[in-house]
């Protein structure tokens, strides 16, 4: 048996999805389909895997960055330093979105772009990219979601023992209400 690689099966996933021999979101916000009428078709990343742009904008490293960067540890070197360019290219993903019937996004913020070392000095150039972001969103129609933390800790919080090391939780709760201060309309 010869196994398909991940990129081909999405490829033909998505391509099926769009000639319509699955039930596509169009379809399903009429209620035609299995699916009840206010299911919510979205879709959904993690900042570290879409993002790039990890040295602009006085981001701090993320253990991704350190895992990426360590030789050996990732099939070719890959890294998400520049990813798929979310970080420039948001406009764009937001009207592929639309254009694809989606109503919702779920989306992480990361955290050392918006607290480079886990704590203290808030870096406002970061919580404006997120704004830009939602308020793309809500302006075509999709309900934002946010994911708060994605398996992407500040490199300095891990230097201190990660989440095993208790003033990381204290930290996260500095931490979660100022993202919700200024992404909360």
């Amino acid at each position: 048996m010869t196994l398909m690689p991940r990129r081909g099966l999405l490829a033909r996933a998505f391509s099926l999805f769009a000639s319509g021999g699955v039930l596509q979101p169009s379809n399903a916000a009429k209620g035609d389909g299995m699916f009840p009428a206010d299911f919510v078709w979205g879709a959904s990343t993690s900042s570290y895997q879409i993002e790039g742009a990890v040295d602009e904008d006085g981001r701090g490293k993320s253990i991704w960055d350190v895992f990426s960067h360590t030789l050996g540890r990732v099939r070719n070197g890959d890294t998400g330093d520049i990813a798929c360019d979310h970080y420039h290219r948001w406009r764009e993903d937001i009207d592929l979105l639309s254009s694809g019937n989606f109503t919702a996004y779920r989306f992480s913020t990361a955290w050392s772009r918006i607290l480079p070392l886990g704590t203290g000095i808030i870096e406002h150039r970061g919580l404006d990219f997120y704004e830009r972001l939602v308020d793309g969103l809500l302006a075509k129609g999709l309900r934002p979601w946010l994911c708060l933390y994605h398996w992407d800790l500040p490199q300095t919080l891990q230097e201190e023992g990660g989440w095993l090391n208790r003033d990381t939780c204290a930290k996260f709760a500095d931490y979660a209400p100022i993202v919700a201060k200024y992404l909360s309309d």
